[in-house]
């Protein structure tokens, strides 16, 4: 772990976790629903960056949850990755999951036009940081990891239909792109995690009688904590 980038990344993490703000709080909506463009409050409509209603002065979700929760991801994946030339897509990764997560427990959605998009940018990080280094098999392995895992999870969605979805499956490519460049094995036990956190929270949340066992919960941060906790700590 470097420090010196991790305090960086933490720094940088308030900022862009702000500017993070504004694209969540306009993509959680319903599936099929147009883009949020108006306070929900009073209607007002915000400029890009605002973080709360100019008109009423609510805030457009939690104070300070997402920007908090960018800056730790990001001081963790930039004192992990400190110097690497493949630190940005892991950035990149980091950040955008911070949002899809929110975005997910709001509305139990991972929409497209967040993870689709994200496929080419990744894919270019990660050739870059290639290129630089020489270690093309690493790209292949990134490259085929995405789409092994989002062909398992794929699998697994008709095999449990209503269980996982779309976004799901898409978002699966991604962390498998991220956790396939750094092996095999990060692969595996980074898709394991995801499983395992989300069997032992819902345990505990039944076991606390906030659930039911027909409860549905949102399955997209366990996936992305069961990758970054791989990312960084294996």
């Amino acid at each position: 772990m470097n420090y010196g980038w991790a305090i960086a990344g933490g720094v940088a993490g308030i900022p862009i976790g702000a500017a993070m703000r504004g694209i969540v709080f306009r993509n959680a909506v319903a599936s099929g629903e147009p883009l949020r463009t108006a306070c929900p409050g009073c209607g007002h409509t915000p400029r890009r960056w605002q973080v709360r209603c100019a008109s009423c002065r609510s805030w457009f979700g939690v104070p300070g949850v997402i920007e908090l929760s960018t800056a730790v991801v990001l001081a963790l994946l930039l004192g992990r990755f400190a110097g690497q030339w493949d630190v940005g897509a892991f950035a990149f990764l980091g950040v955008l999951g911070v949002a899809l997560a929110a975005i997910d427990v709001a509305v139990r959605r991972l929409p497209d036009r967040l993870t689709l998009p994200a496929y080419p940018v990744l894919a270019v990080l990660l050739a870059a940081a290639a290129s630089a280094t020489g270690d093309l098999p690493a790209l292949g392995r990134a490259l085929l990891g995405g789409l092994a895992l989002a062909a398992a999870y794929y699998v697994l969605a008709l095999v449990r239909p209503g269980q996982l979805g779309g976004g799901d499956i898409k978002l699966a490519g991604l962390l498998g792109m991220g956790l396939g460049w750094l092996g095999w094995p990060i692969l595996v036990l980074g898709a394991a995690a995801g499983f395992v956190l989300f069997s032992l929270v819902s345990l505990g949340l039944l076991a606390a009688r906030r659930i039911t066992l027909r409860s549905q919960i949102a399955f997209g941060p366990f996936m992305l904590a069961g990758a970054f906790l791989a990312a960084t700590v294996l």
